[in-house]
């Protein structure tokens, strides 16, 4: 079968589409027709050799992609031939077929096309998780989210609007700061031609905010620390700056704030009845359209390269979609 091709952790440039082996489903896993695949900043730095795990190479990269299944494992009682789905996984994504475990996939509502539901279980099960489970957010809280535009911040607007939270969106250029907006931000930032600190000051009149969502790291999560109200939640979710910011720690103890870390993934390792609960949640918000992914462009599997590019350079506004067909 046709995939996108890992051999070294060199990057985008040296990706591949060759013939592989098909996968052949474990006990606990389904075995998915790909359609559609979903481009992620974690997959760039998969490929990269830049996140916190280096699975063997070589390998087919690819984190979250929708289909129809085609087997399942005999301990598998969720899903059967013919369904149609969503699934999460470290890698396989991109290939006309892949498997999943199973309490990492999802059926599909009806009338979600495949594109869609490519581009939700990664964005919107962080953003959940982090919202729900991390932070504890309330209703009436604000809360400030770094990288507004892209997959995972613009998924963490939507819903924290949903929650009833007054959401302000960190953005690093003018032209994301229509599409935040868009999807409920009350206030926008420009974090490259705006002080954030004062910014931040004036909008919640010297109080800070409740809850910090970050996907930058570096100074924009170093100046957060700054910027927290008594009682707060600042969460670092990923380091797309390519810094790993430094805290002082009198800055929380002052403020009784929390740091708390947000890695879905092992946490749904950890808690996978939770996740597929999650999951489940998810779905039901999708059906009900009161959740809304988008989707910046959809690409055919040979422009994967474009697509990580475009990733790595920031100009994406949502989820680039690869097409498998």
């Amino acid at each position: 079968m046709r995939a996108v091709i890992c051999n070294a952790f060199t990057g985008p440039e040296d990706l591949r589409i060759g013939a592989i082996d098909e996968p052949k489903p474990a006990s606990d896993e389904i075995l998915i027709d790909v359609c559609a695949a979903s481009v992620s900043f974690m997959d760039h730095l998969l490929v990269s050799g830049l996140y916190q795990m280096r699975p063997p190479t070589p390998f087919v990269p690819g984190t979250e992609a929708s289909g129809v299944v085609i087997a399942v494992g005999d301990k598998v009682t969720r899903f059967q031939p013919g369904d149609r789905v969503a699934c999460a996984s470290w890698t396989g994504g991109y290939a006309e077929r892949m498997i999943a475990k199973e309490w990492k996939s999802v059926r599909l509502p009806a009338g979600v096309g495949f594109e869609t539901a490519a581009t939700v279980w990664h964005n919107y099960g962080t953003a959940y998780y982090a919202l729900v489970e991390g932070a504890r957010a309330q209703r009436g809280e604000t809360v400030f989210v770094t990288g507004a535009a892209g997959g995972v911040g613009l998924a963490a607007v939507d819903l924290a609007g949903h929650f009833g939270l007054r959401v302000i969106a960190g953005v690093g250029s003018d032209d994301k700061a229509g599409l935040v907006r868009s999807y409920g931000a009350c206030d926008v930032i420009n974090y490259r031609s705006e002080d954030l600190r004062e910014r931040i000051k004036s909008i919640t009149g010297g109080e800070g905010v409740d809850v910090g969502f970050d996907n930058i790291g570096g100074t924009i999560f170093e100046q957060m620390a700054r910027l927290m109200r008594w009682g707060g939640r600042l969460m670092p979710i990923g380091f797309t700056s390519g810094q790993i910011p430094s805290v002082p720690m009198n800055l929380p103890l002052l403020k009784n704030y929390s740091i708390v870390g947000v890695f879905t993934g092992a946490w749904a390792e950890k808690f996978p009845e939770q996740a597929a609960r999650m999951n489940d949640t998810l779905a039901q918000l999708l059906a009900e359209g009161k959740i809304r992914p988008h989707i910046d462009r959809v690409l055919p599997l040979e422009q994967v390269k474009e697509a990580m590019r475009a990733v790595a350079n920031r100009t994406v506004q949502g989820r680039i979609v690869l097409k498998m067909r």
